[in-house]
């Protein structure tokens, strides 16, 4: 981990591209799901359920818990392995829940340091579209 630990954080994250992309939202609203579905489209897990954040130089870094890395919960089969990357920056946080039509853009803040953020509603055929889009948009 990078200098500057921010601490851990409730959020499921991947690697999009080298970026990472931390997925917020309460226990059983989709954080893991969305994961594996950016996962079957190419993404590569950071870290499920919890996230561990740092900065250094005014960038935020992400990656696993050691006791969880390489881990992820798939609900109904259970805990299944898998490659996993970190820690690396990140790029955007997709809050879970009700999306505006017109959204205008938005951040979250983490120690100091403030990361674009859409709201996607997780379960929606098109939402990992949606957050490739929204990576692409603030490249």
């Amino acid at each position: 981990m990078v200098n500057a630990p921010a601490g851990t954080i409730h959020a499921t994250t991947v690697a999009i591209r080298d970026r990472a992309v931390l997925i917020e939202g309460p226990s059983g609203a989709g954080k893991s799901d969305l994961a594996l579905r950016l996962i079957d489209r190419g993404a590569v897990l950071v870290s499920d359920d919890r996230t561990c954040l740092a900065s250094e130089d005014g960038t935020l870094y992400a990656e696993a818990p050691a006791t969880i890395a390489g881990r992820l919960e798939v609900r109904g089969v259970g805990i299944v392995d898998m490659a996993s990357q970190g820690p690396l920056p990140v790029a955007l946080v997709v809050v879970l829940g009700e999306p505006e039509r017109l959204p205008e853009l938005r951040t979250r803040e983490f120690a100091g340091v403030a990361v674009p953020a859409v709201t996607i509603r997780p379960f929606e055929a098109s939402a990992p579209i949606k957050v490739e889009l929204a990576l692409a948009r603030i490249a």
